[in-house]
């Protein structure tokens, strides 16, 4: 039996490489207002899940994620505010980026995410993962969405969005976050009222 969930989001990419990364939940997106006022990754993922289910027909679960890059030499930043850093869109927060780090010698990052489940009953299952890199010297690649363009995951020569989405889904962040949700969901029991 498929597991239904809403995601709250309006990120169409997103909601792509979630269904891909949990081909066991059906997951629809719907577009509601979260105030995203959590400290880290998963507390932002949590209000996004309970707002989700919030919207969510009776029965269905809702799904937050909360994801973005953490930069070493900037202390953390952009960090939660990854979306709203520096730029009306991708393109511009990865230019901001890259002019900040103009210069540096240190150019280590973490692309982390946190995926959020809540149940019918409101039983809260959260997730983590991690992907460590390095933020290339300017944007490269077309397959990806974000931060993709000029991060560089170690061990690799290309940015994400060189390496496309069958990397992603095997190594990213969020690929990482999906298996250790998925895996927590394995036991989807729901208590009796």
């Amino acid at each position: 039996m498929t597991l239904r969930a809403v995601l709250a989001t309006h990120n169409r990419g997103k909601v792509h490489e979630l269904g891909r990364l949990l081909p066991a939940i059906a997951i629809a997106p719907v577009d509601v207002p979260v105030d995203e006022t959590g400290q880290t990754f998963a507390e932002n993922a949590l209000l996004k899940a309970h707002a989700a289910k919030g919207a969510a027909p009776a029965g269905t679960w809702g799904l937050g994620d909360d994801s973005g890059l953490e930069v070493d030499a900037l202390g953390g930043d952009p960090g939660v505010r990854s979306a709203r850093w520096a730029g009306p869109d991708d393109a511009a927060r990865n230019v901001a980026l890259l002019q900040r780090l103009r210069g540096a010698r240190e150019r280590g990052a973490a692309f982390v995410c946190a995926l959020a489940a809540v149940s019918p009953s409101g039983r809260e299952v959260v997730a983590e993962g991690r992907l460590v890199g390095r933020i290339a010297p300017e944007p490269a690649g077309e397959a990806g969405f974000g931060y993709d363009p000029v991060f560089v995951p170690e061990g690799e020569e290309r940015t994400l969005a060189e390496l496309g989405p069958a990397y992603k889904d095997r190594h990213s962040h969020r690929a990482r976050a999906a298996r250790a949700l998925g895996d927590a969901l394995r036991d989807r029991s729901e208590p009796r009222a």
